[in-house]
């Protein structure tokens, strides 16, 4: 099967924007929570801790009308790897008991 020349920069077109588009903005942590609460209003509602020491954060608007997931590395470079809209809690669970484990 051949490509036109013009379906080839048609298609050289979309994957490049498409491999653009997948690139992580990336940086320091304190610098990357100023401006998502800046421009967005955003501010963290949840974290974890990944197995290689990673901190994954979802910061959300007050009412969930946008978030983002970032993941900051032990070094302290935080990327944005998902953007949205209409963040919902599903759980409303209770807080953990840290006392010593039996």
């Amino acid at each position: 099967m051949r490509i036109s020349p013009i379906a080839g920069v048609i298609l050289s077109t979309i994957l490049s924007t498409s491999a653009e588009a997948q690139r992580p903005v990336c940086m320091a942590r304190p610098d990357l929570l100023e401006h998502l609460a800046e421009r967005y209003g955003e501010v963290p509602v949840a974290f974890g801790i990944t197995n290689s020491g990673g901190l994954v954060e979802v910061l959300a608007t007050y009412d969930g009308a946008t978030w983002t997931i970032i993941v900051t590395s032990p070094q302290g470079t935080a990327c944005i790897v998902a953007a949205g809209e209409g963040w919902r809690r599903m759980l409303n669970l209770p807080e953990p008991n840290l006392g010593p484990r039996t």
